[in-house]
This record gives C-alpha cells, sequence and structure tokens, in this order.
C-alpha cells in the first residue's frame, strides 16, 4: 500500500476541502429574489428583442384587421352605477352597418387568437424571473410620474421601474438619464420601437407591457401611486394563483352583446362585475401572454372598433376593458377587486364630493373575504372595508405647473368653499381612516421636492418659475402645521 508524503497529503486535503466549500455555497445559494433586481438589470440592451416581436406582432395584427365599417353608436350608455343585485338587461346600442360585418369580426377576431396561440417567432421579450413596475409619461405627465415614483419609494419599494414615452421629443434627457436612474427607473422610447405607427394615448400600455423587460408587472398611470410596497401584491393571493389582478370603476360594465358573439363567449349579468379601473394592474407575462397579445389587437382596432364594442360610450371609453375581457376570451384566469373604488375629494357647497382621486383596495384582503364568500359589493355589513392601497390622483393631474392651483379645474381641489387655500381629499372619512397614514402631506411634500429641486427641469415647466414658490405657498398654509379639522388616518379600535 502507497505511503502519502506529508507534503502531499496537504495539497490533497485542501483540494478536497476546496472543493467541499464550493459544493457547499452552490447547493445552498439562492437567486436573487425579482423584487430586488438591481438596477444592473437594465443594462442587459432590449432593443433587438423588442424589434424581433414588433416584426413578428405587427403583420399578424394586420394580417387580422376588422375589414368592415366602424360600429355604430346609436346612444352613450352613460354612467351607469353599479348594482351588485340588479337584474337589468345589459344595454344594446352598438349596431353594425353591414350584413355580414358580425361574421367578418368574428372570424378576424378568431384568426387573430388561433395565430397567436400557434406562432413559433412570437415571442416575448421579457427576461424570465424578472419584475417591476411600467408606466407611461411624457410632457404635462413626466413631472406627475416623478411625483408618483417617489412615494412609490417612501413606500420601501425595491423593484425596478421602466417608464415609456411616446416618442423622441417627449424623452427629456436630464430627467432620463441623471434622474431617474438614481430611483431605479429608466426612461424608453416606444417609437424607438414601432417607428412612425400610430400608437396613441390610450394604445400606450398594453404595448408599454408587452416591450418591458419584466415577467410580472405592476402597471401604474403616471398620476397613481401606492401606499405600501406593491411587491407585497405579488407574494400573495390572488396574483399568486390567478397571475392577473385587476380594480374596479364606478360604473357598470357596459360591454355590447355584439361583443360577446365576435368573442364566442356567454354574455354575463350586468351583476357580475364593476367595468375596470386600469390605472392600476397586475399581470404576469409568464400566465397571460395571449391575453396582452390580444388586448394589443383590441387597442391596436379600438379606435376604429373596439374601444366602442367595448364601452358604448360608457365614462372612460378607452383601453380600459380590453385586458379583462381578452383573457376571459382566451380563458386565462384573474381576480377582479370587488370592493368599490371610493371617490376621495372635498365637500361641494352644493352637496356631494369634488373628487379629485380614486381610492382602490388591498387585493389581498379583498381575495380573504371574496373566498369565505363575503361580498362586502353586496353587503358592506359583513366584513370591514380593506385598506386603501393605491390613490389613483386622476382629477386633475396634480401637475402643479397645470390645473391643480385656483380655479383652473372644475372641482378645484386645492381650494375651500371660501376661497382659500385647503386640502384636497378630506371625505369620505371613512376612506382615509382606511390610508394608515396621511397620504396627501406625503404627496405635496414630494410635489414640493419636485418642484423646488435645482436638478428637476421639465420642458413643459420653461418660463413657469412662479411653480416652485406656489408650492411653497400651499404647503405653508396648509400642510406646515396641523389643524384642528386635520382628517383621521386610522380606524379607531
Amino acid at each position: 500500500m502507497p505511503v502519502l508524503r506529508p507534503g502531499r497529503l496537504r495539497t490533497i486535503l485542501s483540494v478536497a476541502g476546496a472543493l467541499i466549500l464550493i459544493c457547499t455555497v452552490y447547493f445552498n445559494w439562492t437567486p436573487t429574489p425579482a423584487s430586488v433586481v438591481p438596477s444592473t438589470a437594465f443594462e442587459v440592451p432590449l432593443t433587438e428583442r423588442q424589434h424581433v416581436f414588433w416584426k413578428v406582432l405587427k403583420p399578424i395584427l394586420e394580417t387580422h384587421e376588422p375589414k368592415c365599417p366602424p360600429p355604430n353608436l346609436l346612444n352613450p350608455s352613460g354612467a351607469i352605477g353599479y348594482n351588485a343585485t340588479t337584474t337589468e338587461p345589459r344595454p344594446d346600442l352598438v349596431e353594425l352597418v353591414g350584413d355580414n360585418d358580425l361574421t367578418i369580426l368574428e372570424e378576424a377576431h378568431a384568426s387573430y387568437v388561433q395565430n397567436i396561440t400557434e406562432s413559433k417567432k412570437l415571442r416575448p421579450v421579457h427576461s424570465p424571473g424578472t419584475r417591476g413596475i411600467v408606466s407611461t409619461a411624457g410632457g404635462s405627465y413626466l413631472p406627475v410620474f416623478l411625483s408618483s415614483l417617489r412615494m412609490l419609494r417612501r413606500t420601501g419599494s425595491t423593484l425596478p421601474v421602466e417608464v415609456y414615452v411616446k416618442d423622441k421629443n417627449e424623452y427629456e434627457k436630464k430627467i432620463c438619464e441623471d434622474l431617474l436612474p438614481e430611483m431605479n427607473a429608466r426612461c424608453l422610447v416606444l417609437s424607438d420601437v414601432v417607428g412612425t405607427d400610430a400608437i396613441e394615448h390610450y394604445q400606450l400600455k398594453v404595448f408599454a407591457i408587452l416591450f418591458s423587460s419584466f415577467e410580472e408587472v405592476v402597471w401604474m398611470d403616471a398620476d397613481c401611486f401606492p401606499l405600501d410596497k406593491p411587491e407585497i401584491l405579488l407574494n400573495h393571493e390572488p396574483f399568486q394563483s390567478t397571475g392577473m389582478v385587476i380594480w374596479p370603476d364606478f360604473w357598470a360594465s357596459t360591454v355590447s352583446p355584439l361583443y360577446y358573439n365576435i368573442s364566442r363567449q356567454p354574455m354575463p349579468s350586468m351583476a357580475e362585475r364593476q367595468s375596470s379601473e386600469t390605472g392600476e394592474m397586475l399581470i404576469s407575462k409568464k400566465t397571460h401572454y395571449r391575453t396582452l397579445l390580444l388586448a394589443a389587437y383590441y387597442n391596436y382596432y379600438g379606435p376604429s372598433h373596439y374601444f366602442r364594442l367595448l364601452s358604448q360610450g360608457a365614462p372612460g371609453e378607452g383601453d380600459k376593458e380590453t385586458f379583462l375581457q381578452a383573457a376571459s376570451a382566451v380563458g386565462e384566469p384573474f381576480y377582479a377587486v370587488s370592493e368599490r373604488v371610493q371617490a376621495i375629494g372635498h365637500p361641494k357647497e352644493e352637496g356631494g364630493i369634488a373628487g379629485s382621486a380614486m381610492a382602490q383596495s388591498d387585493p389581498i384582503a379583498d381575495f380573504a373575504m371574496t373566498s369565505q364568500g363575503k361580498w362586502r359589493v353586496k353587503d358592506p355589513s359583513v366584513d370591514r372595508a380593506p385598506r386603501v392601497f393605491f390613490i389613483h390622483a386622476n382629477y386633475p393631474k396634480f401637475n402643479p405647473a397645470e390645473n391643480v392651483f385656483g380655479n383652473k379645474w372644475e372641482t378645484a381641489p386645492t381650494l375651500r368653499p371660501d376661497g382659500t387655500d385647503g386640502r384636497a381629499w378630506i371625505v369620505p372619512e371613512d376612506a382615509l381612516k382606511r390610508f394608515g397614514s396621511d397620504a396627501e402631506r406625503a404627496y405635496w411634500e414630494e410635489i414640493k421636492w419636485v418642484s423646488c429641486n435645482p436638478e428637476v427641469e421639465f420642458k413643459t415647466w420653461t418660463n413657469k418659475p412662479e411653480t416652485c414658490e406656489n408650492v411653497v405657498g400651499y404647503w405653508h398654509n396648509v400642510f406646515a402645521e396641523p389643524h384642528e379639522n386635520d382628517p383621521k388616518f386610522f380606524e379607531e379600535g
């Protein structure tokens, strides 16, 4: 039996120890969670994948164009409030022009769905295992987006952010290249992908989501911000089991009966769910790729055909119904939050609320209730309302260089009835108590930072040097010191 010399024995033992260490590290290593992907993830260029994707998708969209005239709207459906117990029939207010138009639309829809299902070349552009926030901004929306981004970071969220601008004219170099990267965000230019193809305001959302680098997407409009870390929602039900969560609007769903014929679906009752409000949305491209591709079809032909079919002239007609209806049409699951959206604002002199924002609820708590058969939308007494998770400050956009001060907007959010400066959000009290903190004060703190930081320059704020002074004056009058009549932001007990 050979005898090992001491030096050789030490070498063998050292090598064995190193191998054991390497194996231990390998088997115990856990990949970085998608929620904390560092900003270096942005260094991977998307452009080539995006171009290849659009080069495949665009011909498919155009091959299945609905070759018939746009549907006629006989009468707009108007603002029909949602009633969870209604037995009213669905409005039927759209008519097709030609005798064969229904067949043309139905066959184009079916062949498009078949094509996107069978295509081997239509590969998604996202990086597997990633998650992040996607938005669109540009022009007067960019200052609003920056305030929302800072509200996001106040929650402690580390999710990376991609914000799409429509074209090079909306790209602001100093903001996009100097300021946003410091907050783990970056700008992307949609026209770099689609060229001169006409994609307008209400169509941008679905293409921004499709072109984004993230597999799991939290969509937030530029004027929407969370009150807690949105990654929490991605880690829990109902997103974990469905891969898609959508929030309600104030109104009943007014999808045309014709649409259900075109998409070959049974027509739901008017009581089944509210219409959609897509200022915020959760969606996984891994589970809902076909949903997004069909929503792209609805948006591409939205102005000509589908927006009218999906809303029949209801308030906010545009892209908002395209996502849920697309998921339903291709049979992919979704969770529609049932808790009613709440308008928040200040009282009108003549009664009612001058609403300047919408409060949307925590889907985790909503799902916990509906899973037990508790539907507050039918009977509010069955349980306590969920906390507010998102605020969509949309009416007007809180851009301090534009409509938010004075009487420039019908809701005059910053004025009391006597014309003095006041809070925008003081009613309803029960909704404010579900905030958990003074979100309005925090929002104005960020608006003040955006307005008065010398490093922040927007094209749309050129020749508006009074913006910072106006914000500081309003802040001093309203938020600098507490007031006896300030709202309460916590539930008692």
